[in-house]
């Protein structure tokens, strides 16, 4: 009997409607849309406003949208897996949120919190368990509402982030389609230059840590910048050396839209062309576990069954990786 992989059998997305232009930011702190777009390549992003609106008003739209897109009912889905950095509580977890929202009532579902890598994590998870066997039809779901942990007064990291809500529904394949391969790596040392320090139970919440402003994003742009530029594009490399994959072989390269110049540096390394890469970092920003399965969306007509797709993040903590699928849609 063949191996089982899990496919990608259905893609959905979703962005609000309200959009955080350049020239918005430039109205609140201290930067131009020329710097911003030199420098980063983002030219607006998406905001969710509203009360009491959280991140999982952002995914459960997204796994709507794959359900109609794939036919199906929400019932028939076994296991919802949700990769984000902004839930909506610590707990119960955002999973179980964005189930009780789109009518999911036989599944079983959990959170992965690994940042900008987080959605590559749960789609290696969430392969693995379609590869048991035991279940069918498995959703991963990448979301983050950013602007709930972005300090709009600090010009270096608000210009980065976007909201968002990317999905896809993995299903079992014997012909050889879906997730091939995931080199996954982390390196806790680096989470001093990249993290939120108040909130958990290392800086629980206080008035302290609140006029200290430790529930905003914090980054030190240089190491941050340095690393990832190294990371994501090795690790990429790597994943299709110990395939005996080359650059002819390459349809896709769906790389996180962190910034631009990353993504050109792991195109570089790969040997691929621009023409191989998906970008939509301008219209979106950085919605972080968003990203990738955005890209995923924006390009799905683009894509064809067969295609060797190689998506690659590089994350907070620090947390990095490549995965190899070939498209089967």
């Amino acid at each position: 009997m063949e191996k089982i992989r899990a496919a990608i059998t259905a893609v959905g997305g979703y962005v609000p409607e309200d959009l955080l232009t350049n020239a918005d930011l430039e109205k609140m702190v201290d930067t131009t849309d020329e710097w911003i777009k030199t420098r980063t390549g983002i030219t607006e992003r998406h905001i969710l406003r509203g009360e009491g609106k959280a991140t999982s008003d952002l995914a459960a739209p997204a796994v709507l949208d794959l359900c109609r897109n794939r036919g199906i009912d929400p019932n028939e889905i076994d296991c919802l897996i949700v990769a984000t950095v902004t839930p909506d509580m610590f707990f119960p977890n955002t999973a179980n949120f964005v189930s009780d929202k789109v009518g999911i009532k036989n599944a079983w579902g959990f959170d992965i919190l690994a940042a900008c890598s987080g959605f590559l994590y749960a789609l290696t998870t969430g392969a693995s368990i379609i590869e048991s066997g035991r279940y069918k039809k498995v959703v991963v779901v990448g979301a983050d509402k950013m602007s709930s942990i972005v300090d709009y007064t600090d010009r270096t990291t608000c210009i980065l982030f976007g909201d968002g809500a990317g999905a896809v529904l993995l299903e079992p394949n014997y012909e050889g389609y879906g997730v091939l391969d995931s080199i996954l790596k982390s390196d806790g040392s680096g989470g001093k230059y990249l993290n939120m320090k108040g909130g958990g139970s290392y800086h629980p919440p206080s008035h302290e840590t609140v006029d200290n402003k430790e529930h905003y994003i914090f980054q030190d742009g240089q190491p941050v910048f340095k690393f990832a530029v190294t990371g994501m594009a090795d690790v990429s490399y790597e994943l299709i050396e110990r395939n005996h994959l080359t650059a002819d072989d390459i349809a896709w390269l769906v790389p996180h839209q962190a910034n631009k110049r990353i993504i050109d540096a792991t195109a570089r390394r790969m040997g691929l062309s621009d023409e191989k890469v998906m970008m939509n970092i301008h219209r979106y920003g950085n919605t972080t576990a968003a990203t990738i399965p955005l890209c995923l969306w924006d390009y799905r007509d683009k894509l064809n069954k067969g295609d060797n797709i190689v998506l690659a993040a590089f994350g907070g903590g620090f947390t990095w990786g490549a995965t190899w699928v070939k498209w089967w849609i």
